[in-house]
């Protein structure tokens, strides 16, 4: 199954509840025929599916999405430190709509602040 690239944009959190559109992520994903992150073509697919991270004065960081059938979805971002198999990574969760334009998505830092993106695009 082909990737495609979700655009998202900061639409409200701690510290930005106006949300902030220089705040956005990038992910590559595989969505199934409902519209939703396709587990099963994530697990397939012997390429790691990108993601970015780009804030306001700091060059956008890269890494990579990941899957856990007990824990969902998630960014690994090289470079960071971690401790250990179980360090904390950027969670991400799509909630029970489609992925599309308009729709929402809650990612939790690994600090556990949890943050409203919006779908802005999706190429």
């Amino acid at each position: 199954m082909a990737t495609i690239t979700v655009l998202l944009a900061l639409a409200a959190g701690p510290g930005f509840p106006e949300g902030s559109p220089e705040h956005r992520y990038e992910i590559e994903l595989a969505l199934d025929a409902a519209g939703h992150p396709d587990a099963a073509a994530w697990a397939a697919d012997p390429e790691p599916w990108r993601a970015r991270r780009i804030v306001p004065g700091a060059e956008p960081e890269a890494g990579d999405v990941q899957h856990d059938p007990d824990h969902g979805w998630s960014i690994r971002f090289y470079g960071r430190v971690a401790e250990g198999p179980d360090a904390p990574e950027t969670q991400f969760d799509c909630g029970a709509e489609p992925v599309r334009p308009g729709e929402h998505v809650t990612v939790t830092e690994p600090d556990g602040a949890a943050f409203a993106y919006r779908v802005v695009g999706i190429a």
